[in-house]
């Protein structure tokens, strides 16, 4: 688990979340960059673990209740800079939707032979390794 510490500025948390054959995506309302789509992903609060925020952030941004699974992987993100931990999470109920509308403005199911379009200049490798062992072994 990765503890957040008070002296350094806040990382964010991604949640890669599969089910069935696909995986969940989200389009932010303020683009970054290049970013269009993305995992659903925010700021880690003190006191909490990359995987416990990707987890409330999930829920937060798109009604899904998930549970942290394992953490894939930590990097200093090329195009925002900033501090990224990926958790892959396993889904415990509800729905995907937009359900913080300040921020999302769509969600959407992404098969594996179609990440390269929602997400054209490629993934985390350890995020896409996980996404090519899950999505082509229930494909």
């Amino acid at each position: 688990m990765t503890d957040q510490t008070s002296d350094e500025k806040p990382g964010i948390s991604a949640a890669i979340i599969t089910q069935d054959d696909r995986v969940l995506m989200v389009r932010r309302r303020i683009g970054e960059g290049e970013l269009l789509w993305q995992f659903p992903a925010g700021g880690i609060e003190a006191g909490e673990t990359a995987e416990e925020a990707a987890a409330r952030e999930t829920h937060e941004e798109t009604g899904l209740k998930v549970e942290p699974v394992r953490l894939l992987g930590e990097r200093v993100h090329p195009k925002t800079g900033r501090r990224m931990s990926y958790t892959a999470c396993a889904i415990l109920s509800g729905e995907a939707h937009v359900a913080d509308d300040d921020e999302l403005d769509a969600v959407a199911w992404v098969s594996h032979p179609d990440i390269p379009t929602y997400v054209p200049y490629g993934l985390f490798e350890p995020v896409q390794q996980y996404l090519d062992e899950v999505l082509t072994a229930s494909a």
